[in-house]
């Protein structure tokens, strides 16, 4: 693994309070505990190199200062929507590359059907054109879970399926 590949490596981000926040890449990590923001916690086994000096790259990093966190800190957004849905289709249940998903507006637009966390939905494209211009309820099609804001709890779902690929992480997710 190159020091340009560790440094984009995710990083668990803790609060002063060890709830964890965020993740941000292994440089902006670096950059945090270089400048007295955070500490780190945990580190990769891995090191980088500047010309005078090398460096652990940290796996997780908490902060010094407590961040107040505002509950809806998530953007509205067609990613954000995938992550919230983990990718899969909220019809059919099939879980694709986000290139094949589109987004669904529960509530037909041609209906006034608004652009909001609780009226957009990940969506296959078969299942898009069958839905059409429809509720699911006159398409005949059941939504797997209703649509609700990107909260808190999502994100933790999020950060705990990302600790999956690091051990290191998990004393600090809440399983």
């Amino acid at each position: 693994m190159t020091g340009h590949e560790r440094l984009h490596k995710p990083v668990l981000v803790l609060n002063a309070s060890y709830e964890p926040i965020n993740v941000c890449a292994a440089r902006r990590a670096v950059v945090l505990v270089l400048k007295g923001v955070a500490s780190a916690e945990e580190h990769h086994p891995a090191l980088v190199h500047s010309a005078r000096s090398h460096l652990k790259v940290p796996s997780v990093i908490r902060l010094l200062e407590y961040r107040r966190i505002p509950h809806q800190s998530r953007a509205l957004s067609r990613k954000n929507i995938l992550l919230r849905d983990r990718y899969t289709c909220q019809y059919c249940g099939k879980t694709l590359p986000a290139g094949e998903l589109t987004l669904d507006h529960v509530m037909p637009r041609s209906r006034a059907g608004e652009t909001s966390w609780e009226n957009l939905v990940a969506c296959c494209n078969p299942c898009n054109n069958r839905k059409g211009s429809r509720t699911p309820e006159e398409a005949g099609m059941k939504l797997h879970r209703a649509p609700r804001p990107f909260t808190l709890h999502t994100s933790r779902h999020l950060m705990r399926m990302l600790a999956k690929g690091d051990k290191q992480w998990r004393k600090y997710l809440f399983y």
